[in-house]
């Protein structure tokens, strides 16, 4: 059975390919995914694959059901894109300005496309069902995850893989960590109102300037000071304005910034101490501020033994040469939220071309992958799914027999 998939999958490449190109030249925001949903749920009607629409949102689910009694794997794809001018010369740019899928979900959402066009097929031999799930607005909180499955998109599901296209490991790279893999992600947002005034008076004013950059150095301390050195936390300004002319003093000034951790009592504790840092400074110049903490993704953690079912599985399909555990990575999923009520496992497939020297990051202007990773990924979580699926024993069984 995994021959056939595995022959299937590279039969069907060249439009996984072609999927992914179409879906890069026409990104859609997150929560503003219209086409993009419209274009999935055509796939799938067109194959005559069961379909739920407007799931939580612009959210779609398409199950296979297998020929055979069994359980519920789930297979995950994000599909939304960034508010970022592409800056790539490439015949499938983006054609929407200032819009372009700088993360990889174009490739995700071809990989599962193709990977549930095959499945199908193959659902005489199935031993239970797979759960096709397409999901929105990762990219800006709340995200679309949650509202998915309060809307019941893991309902009966038994177990949950899902991938992300890595454009800075190589390709045939299987990245990936048991326990937590990637950080909460939290953000806050702080103006300053002090009292502005000419620049060559600063006794008659209230500089907000002045104290919004003592609060940026105040908070770093935070982490160095208030957080064990065993913990992993990030907090990090991301924006500070105060738009005035070259004399006067301003009198407010707005901070941004981001917080990142795993534990949630270091969660707690920054959001507490920034709070509490802000009382302080504010208090001693005399300003007075608005604040809020918006509390972001939850740490995505892998579950043990469905982890280690992965990398089993990886380890046995030849285009992977490396699969190999990593340090926790501070970047944020809101596939936390699926692995908060299933079990299930996450992981990194490498997409860096062999000749490329250099990758751009995620989130760049000049952000690209190399689309063999695709194939990789679709023959990882389709052979998971596959031996999860082809008897009823539990995954601890499978990893140890």
């Amino acid at each position: 059975m995994i021959e056939q998939l595995f022959a299937k999958l590279e039969s069907a490449y060249p439009e996984m390919v072609d999927i992914r190109r179409y879906l890069h030249q026409h990104p859609e925001l997150s929560f503003h995914e219209h086409k993009t949903t419209a274009y999935i749920a055509a796939f799938y009607e067109e194959l005559g694959v069961d379909i739920r629409t407007n799931v939580g949102g612009n959210g779609i689910v398409a199950t296979i059901k297998g020929a055979h009694p069994g359980e519920t794997v789930a297979l995950r794809a994000d599909f939304d894109a960034l508010q970022i001018h592409e800056d790539n010369d490439l015949p499938y740019k983006s054609t929407v300005p200032g819009v372009m899928h700088a993360c990889g979900h174009d490739g995700h959402t071809a990989t599962l496309l193709v990977l549930g066009k095959v499945l199908h097929e193959m659902r005489d031999s199935l031993h239970g069902n797979v759960v096709l799930i397409h999901q929105h607005a990762e990219e800006l909180t709340p995200g679309g995850a949650k509202p998915m499955i309060e809307d019941g998109c893991l309902d009966g599901v038994d177990v949950i893989f899902g991938t992300h296209l890595w454009a800075t490991a190589p390709t045939g790279t299987i990245q990936y960590r048991v326990g937590p893999f990637m950080a909460a992600a939290d953000r806050f947002e702080l103006t300053i109102k002090g009292a502005g005034g000419h620049g060559a008076q600063p006794h008659k004013c209230k500089d907000s300037i002045l104290v919004a950059s003592q609060l940026v150095t105040n908070l770093q301390q935070i982490v160095s000071r208030h957080v064990n050195p065993i913990d992993a936390a990030v907090l990090s300004i991301g924006s500070f304005v105060s738009d005035n002319a070259f004399n006067v003093i301003a009198d407010q000034a707005a901070l941004k910034g981001t917080v990142r951790t795993f534990k949630e009592s270091v969660r707690q504790t920054i959001a507490e101490d920034i709070e509490r840092i802000i009382k302080g400074v504010t208090l001693a110049s005399d300003v007075d501020y608005d604040y809020t903490f918006h509390r972001g993704y939850p740490p995505v953690v892998n579950h043990e033994q469905e982890m280690q079912f992965v990398v089993d599985t990886a380890k046995s399909v030849a285009e992977v040469t490396t699969v190999e555990e990593i340090d926790p990575e501070m970047g944020a999923e809101d596939f936390a939220y699926y692995l908060e009520n299933v079990k299930g496992a996450f992981f990194f497939t490498g997409a860096k071309a062999p000749e490329t020297e250099y990758a751009y990051p995620h989130h760049h202007p000049k952000f690209d992958f190399d689309e063999n990773a695709m194939l990789i990924a679709a023959k990882v979580l389709g052979k998971a799914t596959c031996e999860y699926l082809k008897n009823e024993k539990t995954v601890s069984e499978k990893v140890t027999k």
